[in-house]
């Protein structure tokens, strides 16, 4: 579903351009709210669900969302615009929690359920019964009925049937969510854990209904463009291809400078900074027998499940900064009167910038969905910008980071170089399930003297949850990009300008 343009995309991109238009223009934010949802449902029909009000009512949860705000309580009577002056401003934090289910929108699908189809044939030889370890399938009317409430999950009895007529009803959110972190609540809808979640946004993407959202900065922040304060983005490496075709990096660039940005740094410069620091850190913690494995930083989502699930490997995770902060630093090590927005293709980056030790540094982010609804609400086509602005600040090794694998490639790389004779044991995992089986190896022993690079999203940053494009097509624009870099690798005195956290 991810390759596919469907209509829950459609309508996140008319909420994000709507609210930016409100950022831009509005003079009566209250009453310009109102009118967002007859806006993107007009007339009297219904264009996505069974009734025009349900669908006016999720259309304004998605507003608020938007805008910042929490989900209103379903059983309090909250105005839509509750909470507007704390969000009509030019700088506001995101607050947890960042992921919401919208109960309106939720279809309150059955999870991990065998059920048998009209397409039950009613045979003589009935093997689904026969197979049964428990005896949870009976006949009826001459045909087979499985009793949920006996029944064990097993699925012999669909491997079994040989018209495939039992099928295995899944929650594509709960299926999607390597934290299992999705649970339901009393009526049956999915209900986010918080104390599990790691906010990928992997639930988000792969609901069919659109009922799971984030929370945006995208009003700040044209907010805050618009009253000409000094702000500086910084945009990640899965950004090439997300904008459409003929959008080139430089043209991107350009766009983002007619947006109001004072210049535009790539994020990748903080990853060739990564690469060089987990590279020292690989050969003096881990080849010296120091610490036994040594786990990459730079995903938040990674670094959340192993902090979150797996305590007792904590202290192996990589002190070097993530490229976010690390370009931010720089950004504002160079210009310290300035704020910096970070864009790119990943949600969880959204709640990284609320540590106390990331706040003063990152003062927005934003994903390339939101972005795409701000050149949309500005009427900027990137591909028809006649005259782009080059992009030469990073290695292909840091440009690479936006690709699974391409971090434990640029680490080895540099080790490699600056490190010879080093033996290097590379592991990576992508996709919370893989991440949570790599950390369980690690705890066990299993990884000793390895470099594990972990990616909370299937296919790496070009597969986020704020991504526009398909995953594979992403992966080759990025591996395009890096193989027409000019320099591979960063020189090892680029670290003079990283401070490591404390």
């Amino acid at each position: 579903m991810r390759s596919l343009v469907t209509n829950v995309k459609r309508l996140r991109k008319q909420v994000f351009t709507e609210v930016a238009n409100l950022a831009y223009h509005s003079e009566n934010i209250i009453d310009d709210i109102e009118a967002i949802p007859y806006k993107i449902t007009p007339g009297d029909t219904p264009q996505y669900c069974e009734s025009i009000y349900r669908e006016r009512a999720i259309t304004r949860e998605r507003i608020r969302l938007a805008m910042g705000m929490s989900l209103r309580p379903e059983d309090k009577p909250v105005h839509l615009t509750q909470g507007i002056e704390e969000s009509n401003i030019d700088e506001k934090y995101y607050e947890p929690p960042l992921m919401q289910v919208i109960p309106a929108a939720c279809n309150s699908c059955e999870h991990n359920v065998y059920e048998v189809s009209n397409q039950c044939k009613g045979c003589v030889a009935h093997p689904c019964m026969e197979v049964c370890p428990v005896g949870a399938i009976h006949m009826e009317k001459g045909f087979s009925v499985i009793d949920k409430k006996v029944c064990i999950k097993c699925g012999k009895c669909k491997s079994h049937c040989p018209y495939d007529a039992i099928s295995h009803k899944r929650r594509p959110c709960a299926d999607a969510c390597g934290a299992n972190a999705i649970v339901s609540d009393e009526l049956g809808r999915a209900k986010i854990d918080e104390k599990k979640c790691v906010s990928c946004g992997m639930c988000m993407v792969n609901c069919p209904f659109g009922a799971i959202a984030d929370k945006s900065q995208i009003f700040q922040l044209i907010r805050a463009l618009r009253s000409n304060r000094k702000i500086i983005a910084e945009i990640a490496p899965a950004f090439v291809g997300q904008f459409g075709e003929g959008a080139t990096p430089d043209k991107i660039k350009a766009a983002l400078l007619q947006l109001g940005f004072a210049e535009v740094y790539e994020v990748a410069i903080g990853a060739d900074m990564g690469a060089m620091t987990e590279a020292e850190h690989y050969v003096k913690e881990v080849v010296t027998g120091k610490t036994p494995f040594l786990l990459t930083s730079c995903c938040p989502s990674w670094a959340l499940l192993s902090k979150k699930h797996f305590p007792e490997t904590i202290d192996k995770i990589s002190n070097a900064l993530t490229p976010m902060v690390a370009t931010a630093r720089l950004i504002k090590s160079k210009h310290p009167d300035a704020s910096v927005v970070f864009i790119g293709p990943c949600a969880a980056k959204k709640l990284e910038a609320m540590r106390r030790t990331v706040r003063s540094d990152v003062d927005f982010v934003i994903t390339f969905e939101e972005l795409d609804a701000m050149f949309a609400a500005r009427d900027i086509v990137v591909a028809d910008i006649e005259t782009g602005i080059s992009l030469e600040d990073a290695t292909g090794a840091g440009r690479g980071y936006a690709v699974a694998g391409g971090v434990a490639k640029a680490v080895e790389a540099c080790i490699n170089e600056y490190y010879p004779g080093t033996e290097v044991h590379i592991e990576h995992a992508e996709g919370l399930d893989e991440c949570r089986k790599m950390l369980m190896l690690a705890k066990a022993g299993k990884k000793n003297g390895c470099l594990i690079e972990g990616m909370g999203c299937p296919g790496g940053c070009v597969a986020g949850a704020g991504t526009n494009i398909a995953v594979n097509k992403a992966a080759l624009e990025v591996h395009r990009f890096v193989g027409a870099t000019a320099k591979a690798i960063p020189d090892q005195d680029v670290v003079k300008d990283y401070h490591p956290e404390e």
